[in-house]
């Protein structure tokens, strides 16, 4: 039977894809990926911690959160992810329309491609920051999008609730908290929740993208689109500082170093995931290159 739905999962999500199959070679021409094979590499399912599971491919984060009345998926990956994430969720024995929620990072190509596809096979709510909402709606990113000249559009949303800030999703007894972390995108989001081991529990945190990287035009420190990234990363790294941080997971895996921590527990090192300061050596490392920037930036002001 597991066998029979697999393969029905595949052959469905291959059906929603192909839907776009006449807009997607364009877009690839126009905007270019060539880290997207990596990205997209084959990766078996595994437990994280808990109830906490990795469903993404290699080089991108799908983060699937369990519970017996329901489930929570983080980030949808490439468009070309979604057939491999909803198989993974299979191969874990958990049914796709026990998953409830799906929640983003950010509503970049490589972490929201995904999501429509995936909300089809789920049936799911999709849930996101107001600016994301409005990004997922409509399919392309706005203007105060740092990125906004080299991203390419995504399958557009149509089921989109909006969270606020520090809002609690829950799914049965799940209980994810939403955070507003701007600045790599205006409606950038990080979530945190508390997965448990029978009376070992840790604070997980989803902690998104905090790289100052834009397209060709855009300058963090005069832009007239969104003159306010700056403050916000500063806003977003506080916040993320401020959380029970005991498991770091992030939209790209090499960002928290999660491999060499998973090959660690591997090794047999059993609580190698668990990094106390894991949260405050990624946010030192975000003010470090969001500073390099600012200085790049000034400095070229400078020389005009």
């Amino acid at each position: 039977m597991a066998a029979r739905v697999a393969l029905a999962l595949v052959a469905t999500a291959a059906r929603l894809n192909a839907q776009h199959a006449d807009t997607l070679p364009l877009e690839r021409d126009r905007h270019p990926c060539p880290a997207c094979a990596e990205w997209n590499a084959p990766q078996a399912p595994l437990v994280l911690f808990g109830n906490t599971y990795w469903v993404g491919p290699h080089g991108l984060g799908s983060v699937l959160v369990t519970s017996p009345r329901g489930h929570v998926l983080i980030d949808g990956g490439l468009p070309e992810s979604a057939p491999e994430i909803a198989r993974r969720i299979v191969q874990l024995g958990f049914r796709l329309q026990d998953v409830k929620a799906i929640a983003l990072s950010h509503v970049h190509y490589d972490h929201a491609g995904g999501i429509a596809a995936l909300q089809r096979l789920t049936g799911a709510e999709v849930v996101a920051s107001a600016p994301a909402a409005a990004v997922l709606r409509r399919g392309t990113s706005g203007p105060d999008d740092p990125q906004v000249g080299i991203l390419p559009p995504i399958a557009p949303v149509r089921r989109v609730r909006v969270l606020e800030d520090r809002a609690v999703l829950t799914v049965g007894p799940l209980a994810l908290t939403m955070h507003a972390t701007p600045g790599h995108t205006p409606g950038g989001t990080s979530w945190s929740w508390l997965a448990c081991e029978g009376v070992i529990c840790r604070g997980v945190v989803y902690a998104d993208s905090q790289t100052p990287v834009s397209d060709d035009a855009f300058r963090f420190t005069r832009s007239r689109t969104y003159p306010a990234a700056l403050q916000d990363f500063e806003r977003g790294l506080a916040r993320l500082e401020s959380l029970k941080c005991d498991i770091l997971l992030t939209p790209h895996p090499d960002a928290s170093g999660l491999w060499q921590r998973v090959a660690r527990r591997d090794a047999g090192e059993p609580d190698a995931l668990s990094e106390p300061n894991a949260c405050a050596t990624f946010v030192a490392a975000a003010r470090e290159r969001i500073a390099q920037r600012v200085a790049r930036e000034q400095a070229e002001d400078g020389r005009r």
